[in-house]
């Protein structure tokens, strides 16, 4: 009898999460219709602000320009090696 109830249960928990993919994949395509729709985790800091950080960068530590901009020491070395390549 145990194992048929948890045939059942794993039976409904994979339709169950059949269901979650398609309302997911309807939402998406849905969303995508939408000519300003972005895809993805939006941007913290703008180009602007990038840019600002880079000749910073050029005569300040990490630390200072961390301070100025708010922007964090290991996005400013991110920024600093994109920038070298």
């Amino acid at each position: 009898m145990g194992s048929v109830y948890r045939n059942v249960m794993l039976a409904f928990a994979e339709f169950e999460r059949d269901m979650i993919v398609q309302r997911t994949q309807e939402g998406k395509s849905i969303a995508k219709a939408d000519p300003n729709f972005k895809e993805g985790r939006p941007k913290k800091f703008s180009s602007a602000q990038i840019e600002h950080a880079k000749e910073l960068l050029q005569n300040h530590t990490l630390s200072q320009v961390e301070s100025l901009t708010g922007i964090s020491k290991s996005t400013l070395k991110r920024i600093k090696n994109t920038s070298l390549s």
